[in-house]
């Protein structure tokens, strides 16, 4: 068997693990870091998102669960696992821009 032929023959599939390592597992890895890295800096105060959507204030954390607020008197203890994103102050704003903009088409039109 030449040598060359052995390299042709797997040169395509070590393309194809190539792409599929930088197009989907380090993006991946990525996003994990970085939701690690949120997981381990909340504070009391910091707004959340839960994965089952409930928003949330964070008023005590802990290593595996954490103390929320749903209103002002609803207080439950969550899953650390379960926080599926903190919810910016700057991310609050634009929506407001955004839904007060529609209102003034609405009242123009």
């Amino acid at each position: 068997m030449e040598q060359g032929s052995v390299l042709g023959t797997f040169f395509p599939f070590i393309i194809f693990g190539l792409i599929f390592y930088f197009l989907l597992i380090r993006p991946q890895q990525k996003q994990a870091k970085a939701h690690a890295l949120m997981l381990a800096g909340l504070q009391k105060g910091d707004k959340i998102v839960t994965s089952g959507g409930l928003k949330c204030t964070v008023i005590k954390p802990g290593d595996d669960f954490i103390k929320v607020s749903l209103n002002d008197s609803t207080i439950v203890e969550i899953a650390r696992t379960s926080v599926a994103r903190k919810i910016e102050r700057l991310e609050e704003t634009p929506k407001v821009e955004k839904d007060s903009k529609k209102q003034e088409k609405t009242k123009n039109a």
